[in-house]
């Protein structure tokens, strides 16, 4: 009997409008966002080439004789595109597209996303499309599902028959969305082949499992809102007012309340900007080269005894004597200095993981912010790939300071002493890839909330239907 009704539900669907409009926007939208973004990534991964190899043209090694600007990058970690940002852009253009490593801490470059009026009408991707056209078309799909049966008369008409009210109500479900993943799903497959065709590398074995978990993630999204139509529809009589209702449902859901989280978590837990913190590290700098001047003449006017004309002549015993005590003077500011931009940067590091975590947190209320954050994670353009990449530029800084920075002395006699001419630049290491496994381990709260929310709505909406009075 349930195999009966969701056949005779599927052929209400597949006859009607709606999936008509829904089979032209799949065959439309997936293969021809995939195709567009995929040409973007191929320029962008050109762009990334061309910048390593002006990277490897510039200066290998710093002289130690020669002052070297507390500004000046001495290196650059580059940030490499990822092949599946055709499916979900994430963070991928708002990214810095390099760190730079300077005496004063990490400058970030300009990011890889371009200023254009394109700009202002968003970006168009896999993940916008899954997020929001079809969550608003699976609404579409259900929310006359129980109402407009209810409307029309035909509900009581078939319960009157020895017919279970739960399989009528699984047959709704079911076969709408049978109805509304084939298309998906087709269109999807399109996209794909048109993707392997202009090159995409699908068969590789860190790619074609994230891709099936990516849709996969989509199914059960595409399920949720399915269920939140049914709600929708088993609590409403009229079928006009539940399509008033889902779609206010829908805009909330997916428009107002991911970015609501976030603008309170920005009043709740203000921060400064990275840019602040960095100017902050240069004025110190500053103060402590003052400070060094300062006490570097105090301790020569010590050591050195004035010519008779007033002049000071710097060399011979009293000079080796001077740069004994100015190195360690160095040495001394050095850690002072260190100490104190290490505490900016852990404050600033605080602020930021507390700000963001508050904003991740209060966005989670709407299950198209657990898609988002999954999707982006599987692809990665989101928060584990961010996370990695400062790492890793922490992580080289730490290494170019251990060999590199901690060795430059800016006094001039002092330098002129030094035993090391020249020190060869470290090469920054490569960026580390999160395995899938551990990908779905630190999304294990958005897959469980988007299962947490189909269950409960549509155990919810199954309650209302029981109760309801027909």
């Amino acid at each position: 009997m349930l195999m009966t009704l969701i056949q005779k539900e599927v052929m209400h669907h597949i006859l009607s409008v709606r999936f008509v409009a829904l089979l032209l926007m799949c065959l439309l939208l997936v293969p021809l966002t995939l195709s567009t973004n995929y040409r973007n990534y191929r320029q962008n991964l050109v762009d990334y080439q061309e910048a390593v190899k002006l990277a490897n043209i510039e200066e290998t090694t710093v002289n130690l004789k020669m002052p070297l600007e507390p500004e000046l990058e001495v290196s650059k970690l580059l940030l490499k595109p990822t092949p599946l940002s055709v499916f979900a852009n994430g963070l991928a253009d708002t990214l810095p597209s390099y760190l730079g490593m300077t005496r004063n801490g990490i400058t970030q470059g300009a990011p890889a996303l371009v200023s254009s009026l394109s700009n202002l009408l968003g970006h168009l991707d896999f993940l916008f499309i899954v997020g929001t056209v079809f969550s608003l078309l699976a609404l579409l799909f259900t929310f006359d599902a129980v109402a407009g049966e209810r409307e029309a008369g035909t509900l009581r008409i078939t319960l009157a028959n020895s017919l279970p009210r739960d399989l009528f109500l699984w047959s709704k479900l079911i076969g709408g969305y049978v109805v509304f993943v084939v298309p998906f799903l087709v269109s999807l497959l399109f996209g794909l082949l048109v993707l392997v065709w202009q090159g995409f590398p699908l068969g590789e074995p860190e790619i074609f499992p994230r891709v099936l978990s990516l849709t996969l993630i989509s199914l059960l999204y595409i399920g949720v809102f399915f269920a939140i139509g049914t709600v929708i529809s088993t609590y409403l009589d009229n079928s006009k007012t539940a399509l008033i209702v889902a779609f206010t449902v829908w805009v909330f859901a997916v428009l107002i309340t991911p970015r609501v989280g976030f603008l309170a978590a920005k009043l709740i837990a203000p921060t400064r900007t990275s840019q602040s913190v960095y100017m902050e590290k240069a004025a110190m700098r500053d103060d402590f080269n003052a400070a060094i001047d300062k006490e570097k003449w105090r301790i020569i006017m010590e050591e050195i005894p004035p010519e008779e004309d007033g002049s000071i002549i710097v060399g011979g015993e009293n000079g080796k004597k001077v740069d004994e005590r100015v190195k360690f003077l160095e040495e001394e500011y050095r850690l002072k200095f260190q100490d104190h931009a290490n505490k900016l940067d852990r404050d600033y590091k605080r602020e930021t993981e507390r700000q963001e975590q508050l904003g991740e947190t209060l966005s989670r209320i709407t299950p198209t912010s657990s898609l988002i954050y999954l999707a982006t994670n599987l692809t990665q353009t989101g928060k584990g790939t961010r996370s990695t990449y400062f790492q890793t530029g922490d992580r080289y800084y730490d290494m170019l300071h251990t060999d590199m920075f901690s060795k430059i002395i800016d006094h001039i006699t002092a330098r002129v002493f030094t035993s090391e001419d020249t020190v060869t630049i470290t090469q920054p290491p490569p960026l580390e890839t999160i395995t899938l496994g551990e990908t779905l381990r630190q999304s294990a709260v958005d897959v469980m909330l988007l299962c947490f929310f189909a269950v409960v709505l549509t155990t919810a909406a199954f309650l209302k239907f029981f109760r309801s009075d027909i």
